[in-house]
């Protein structure tokens, strides 16, 4: 009797929540797709290579970051990109902190669920952890860590292909195909996500998460992004759960620092960047990331509810 009484809310849950999500989705990936078409990579990488704006150079990596719909294994082959073409290393890293961690998948998730406060704070913080990540990574000069290989690899010259010309229809044509490209990508993820949001929604008892990061006390943020860095997922696998262990009582911190270890940080990732990065350096990165999440995590906690 409890499972079909549990049943509706749940399902209420997931249909709601689902609707919701795919239409910001749509809408933000259209909006982040008509910028990267008239923004290419390219050009974004040579400009940061040309010119050293200092501090804004890694605020400018992180808004690249920000904009580009990266989960954290797919962007190091950008960031091998960068380094290859000279841009400094702890810009290099600012883009790689940020890129997982605000997308527009993030960014649709996080309106539709917490709404424009929380998600204009949350874009805010992550772009913190990748500016100041950077930084510090920049300051500590550990370019010796970088595997060797790295540094010999010519790139290829960019061939200067004259863009052709198409008319305005075919321009949104081509955006809209890479954002619906996106939103497919993502879908299961979605899907899967809010799925297990209901599921936690509608029949995990309140006491359950509680118990495990709540009744941590102080600790609780720390054991969130502990807990979450060996897990691998996206944010939209990610988010729809944040939002059952916050209904369940989970201070909002702590839950969005369990997110950012997930988003953020991961085993494949540290895997892959053990192919171009020595111990020490990404022993440090993952350390500066990780205390950079807890800290953000502290700060949310103190939010009026």
């Amino acid at each position: 009797m409890n499972f079909i009484h549990n049943l509706g809310p749940a399902a209420e849950f997931f249909i709601y929540d689902s609707i919701k999500i795919f239409i910001l989705l749509i809408i933000l990936t259209h909006l982040m797709s008509l910028l990267r078409f008239y923004l290419p990579i390219e050009k974004v990488r040579d400009f940061l290579a040309k010119h050293n704006f200092y501090v804004l150079d890694y605020l400018l990596a992180t808004i690249f970051g920000a904009i580009t719909p990266f989960c954290s294994c797919s962007s190091i082959p950008l960031f091998i990109g960068f380094l290859e073409v000279g841009i400094p290393l702890g810009v290099t890293f600012a883009f790689l902190i940020t890129s997982p961690l605000v997308n527009e998948v993030a960014i649709a998730l996080l309106i539709g669920i917490f709404g424009w406060k929380v998600t204009a704070l949350y874009i805010l913080a992550g772009i913190l952890i990748g500016v100041l990540g950077g930084v510090i990574l920049g300051r500590l000069k550990m370019e010796k860590y970088v595997e060797e290989f790295v540094w010999k690899i010519k790139s290829d010259k960019i061939k200067k292909a004259e863009k052709q010309k198409m008319s305005f229809k075919k321009e949104m044509l081509l955006v809209s195909s890479e954002a619906f490209a996106i939103t497919r990508k993502v879908a299961l993820y979605v899907l899967l996500g809010v799925a297990l949001g209901a599921l936690i929604h509608g029949y995990v008892p309140e006491e359950f998460f509680e118990k495990y990061f709540d009744g941590a006390g102080i600790f609780g943020v720390p054991i969130a992004v502990i807990l979450g860095v060996p897990v691998y997922a996206n944010a939209s696998g990610v988010i729809p759960i944040i939002q059952s262990l916050v209904e369940k009582g989970i201070p909002l911190g702590t839950a969005l620092a369990f997110m950012m270890a997930i988003v953020g940080l991961s085993l494949p990732e540290a895997l892959i960047l053990k192919k171009v990065l020595k111990w020490p350096l990404l022993g440090t990165f993952f350390g500066v990331v990780v205390l950079g999440m807890i800290t953000i995590g502290y700060l949310f906690n103190l939010l009026p509810k």
